[in-house]
């Protein structure tokens, strides 16, 4: 009996360093999306640089695009924006933005200062339709199929390998 009473706590801190172990080698970015393979939410939002213009997800159906979530505020997006420059400069898709939870002029400035790779931006003030798509924080990025159907969700800054390694054989694979 006090065999066990010594094994248990050994037994214990084993299969805790076992789990611990597990959870280690995860990459906090591979977070796996409901939206995968499904119809995008709906959005349909002001636009960044005109109030008065809408920004609907239903005008983008029929080709492959990609919706880029990004504030002003955000450290991570500055990092990734001159890859989102380079990859709009490629024409392989067009590049879309969500203005998450920011201001306005504050998102505008920030296009001005460092390039401005969407072909327009939704303005999402509140963060509701971030919160639709399941935005966990930016940067955030999306691969949406010709019939608007979420194929690839990125979570952080995109880097030059990712687009490489899973965004262009992704775009090779939809458009054939």
């Amino acid at each position: 009996m006090k065999q066990w009473k010594l094994l248990l706590p050994l037994a214990i801190f084993l299969v805790l360093v076992i789990v611990l172990g597990r959870g280690l080698s995860l990459d906090p970015r591979e977070v796996p999306s409901p939206l995968l393979g499904k119809i995008a939410p709906p959005l349909t939002l002001p636009r960044l640089d005109d109030a008065e213009r809408e920004f609907k997800r239903e005008d983008l159906l029929g080709k492959v695009w990609m919706l880029n979530v990004w504030a002003s505020w955000c450290v991570a997006c500055r990092e990734e924006h001159p890859e989102l420059v380079a990859l709009a400069k490629r024409g392989l898709l067009p590049i879309y933005g969500l203005n998450y939870k920011d201001k306005r002029a504050d998102g505008l400035a920030w296009l001005n200062n460092f390039g401005n790779p969407y072909l327009a931006s939704a303005f999402d003030a509140k963060g509701r339709a971030g919160i639709d798509w399941g935005v966990y924080g930016v940067p955030e990025t999306f691969v949406i199929d010709q019939q608007g159907i979420v194929r690839l969700k990125h979570i952080g800054p995109l880097t030059a390998e990712v687009i490489r390694t899973k965004v262009e054989p992704l775009l090779k694979q939809l458009q054939n």
